[in-house]
């Protein structure tokens, strides 16, 4: 089990968010981590993931039998 960085929390929070108390403690731990940009989106595309789709998804070549030509 793993504890939360109550002190860091608050620091983000009311330091670098610039939250009231009131505030920070209304929030929803997902809203704080979406404020705190955590869920920012997903990963960007690596070039393990490239190789992956280019494995799963390859490119026709000319002259190869297509049923769609």
């Amino acid at each position: 089990m793993t504890t939360l960085d109550w002190a860091g929390l608050l620091r983000a929070g009311l330091c670098t968010l610039r939250l009231h108390p009131a505030q920070f403690w209304a929030l929803t731990p997902a809203e704080l981590q979406l404020m705190l940009g955590a869920q920012a989106g997903p990963a960007p595309l690596t070039r393990a993931g490239l190789d992956a789709l280019l494995l799963a998804f390859p490119d026709d070549v000319k002259g190869t039998d297509d049923a769609r030509s």
